[in-house]
């Protein structure tokens, strides 16, 4: 098993998205990138914990590869809109692949470059690629929202 790690705004769509896919063991939602420790929903809406919302995902890769869950995570948000997805507006919802080794490291910084080349955006990607720090787990309420029956925009 490999673990991914990626920020694409709200987490709640993030999660049921990558959750859909074969060779997807596990998701959890949670905060990370910032200097915050501990965070709640409440820190991290508050915009200055530096944290993301994101999505931690353990996947089989024999099953499915890490580049194919690039693929997903960049047509499963607009990752050239600087901190912003859809209403949701703040350094929470920017789009971020945290990556876990160096294998991840140049398969993201390659991906970032097939899809601003693709011509599928028509502004430059802002999406950040970084070192996967420590992920903190978010609310109970908040893992599988969808699934429970959740509804509306991520903002409070």
């Amino acid at each position: 098993m490999e673990k991914a790690t990626f920020a694409a705004g709200c987490f709640w769509g993030v999660e049921a998205n990558f959750r859909r896919v074969k060779g997807v063991i596990a998701t959890a939602v949670g905060y990370t990138g910032g200097h915050f420790q501990d965070p709640t929903y409440k820190d991290v809406c508050s915009g200055g914990t530096g944290h993301a919302e994101a999505v931690d995902i353990l996947f089989d890769p024999s099953i499915v590869s890490y580049v194919q869950l690039l693929d997903i995570f960049w047509n499963i948000h607009d990752p050239t809109t600087l901190n912003r997805q859809g209403p949701d507006i703040g350094t929470q919802y920017r789009s971020v692949i945290f990556y876990h080794n160096k294998e991840q490291q140049d398969a993201a910084i390659k991906s970032k470059e097939r899809a601003q080349s693709s011509g599928k955006f028509k502004r430059p990607i802002v999406t950040e690629i970084v070192p996967a720090s420590t992920f903190y787990r978010a609310e109970e309420y908040h893992q599988q929202y969808f699934e429970k029956g959740g509804m509306g925009s991520c903002r409070m």
